[in-house]
């Protein structure tokens, strides 16, 4: 018990262990991500794009609507 005690104390009491949580925090963090981006592009593979299918960016005139107001 008092090896975990011990541990602890390192871990929050101290400039490395501070490091070494924040650093392990980062990593198992960027694994999480990795994984779920994976299985999410598996899952929704890329499609040719169909008339039907809209995009948040799908200007071809220009920058928006309302570009006249702009001038």
């Amino acid at each position: 018990m008092a090896a975990i005690g011990t541990f602890f104390g390192w871990l929050f009491g101290t400039r490395q262990g501070v490091i070494t949580l924040v650093v392990g925090g980062l990593v198992l963090f960027l694994i999480i991500a990795f994984v779920l981006e994976r299985r999410t592009r598996a899952m929704y593979k890329n499609h040719a794009k169909s008339e039907d299918d809209w995009d948040l960016f799908d200007d071809e005139d220009g920058w928006s609507e309302f570009e006249g107001d702009n001038n």
